[in-house]
């Protein structure tokens, strides 16, 4: 993604402040909004890049102003009405209906086996893994010197502006795992190595504006990546 949707190593947004023990939740809605995910990834709305995306298609504007959680009920009615699962009438009447009646208890749920609390449990700690063993070969290792493709992807990407590129060295490789680039748009988990690449501080920030003798560690897929020539 090009737009604002990518934030990592913009200025002028203002510096973060992390609340020393801030809470999991702020509001008891977004709750609610955290068990949508696992419950749309088991109902097939999307897989975890398809998620991302689907957080890349709010105005920017609005991307800027709103919470996280937001941002994920944005996803999953987007996800949701996309493949015909959600109704967009139905969602702006009973919102409408909740903000003139705050209030007002939410609908009970239904999940008389307790197979959804069950799929909850488990996905939301563990996660669902991405790694993928297919037998590709790897064309690169733990010691090269690679530079990041510089070209602007249309759709999802996982490969920030701020990094193409850019040099570095590879400190890890992973194996192959889902490539979100095509995951993401809809063409399959085509899967590709991945590799955790260090870059100076001067490297990608410039000697003039960077903090010295520091550096960054970022994750590529193979395909973002090619043999550094200098």
């Amino acid at each position: 993604m090009n737009g604002i949707h990518d934030l990592g190593g913009r200025d002028g947004l203002g510096p973060i402040n992390p609340t020393p023990e801030e809470p999991v939740w702020k509001a008891e809605w977004e709750k609610h909004a955290h068990t949508f995910f696992p419950l749309a990834f088991r109902a097939g709305f999307f897989g975890v890049d398809q998620f991302r995306y689907g957080m890349e298609q709010i105005e920017p504007v609005e991307y800027l102003t709103s919470t996280y959680y937001e941002h994920w009920v944005h996803s999953v009615i987007h996800h949701g009405v996309r493949h015909g699962r959600l109704d967009p009438t139905e969602i702006e009447k009973r919102t409408q209906y909740y903000l003139e009646n705050p209030d007002a208890p939410l609908p009970e749920g239904q999940d008389p086996d307790g197979e959804l609390v069950a799929f909850i449990e488990a996905v939301i700690p563990a996660g669902a893994p991405a790694g993928r063993d297919t037998g590709k070969k790897a064309k690169f290792a733990v010691g090269d010197r690679v530079t990041v493709v510089a070209d602007a992807p249309k759709g999802h990407t996982r490969r920030a502006g701020y990094i193409r590129g850019r040099t570095g060295v590879i400190d890890l490789a992973h194996g192959e795992m889902i490539y979100p680039d095509t995951a993401g748009n809809d063409r399959g988990e085509a899967p590709e190595h991945v590799y955790t690449v260090r870059f100076t501080n001067e490297e990608l920030w410039g000697a003039e504006e960077a903090e010295p003798n520091g550096s960054v560690t970022f994750d590529v897929w193979e395909p973002y990546i090619v043999p550094a020539t200098s």
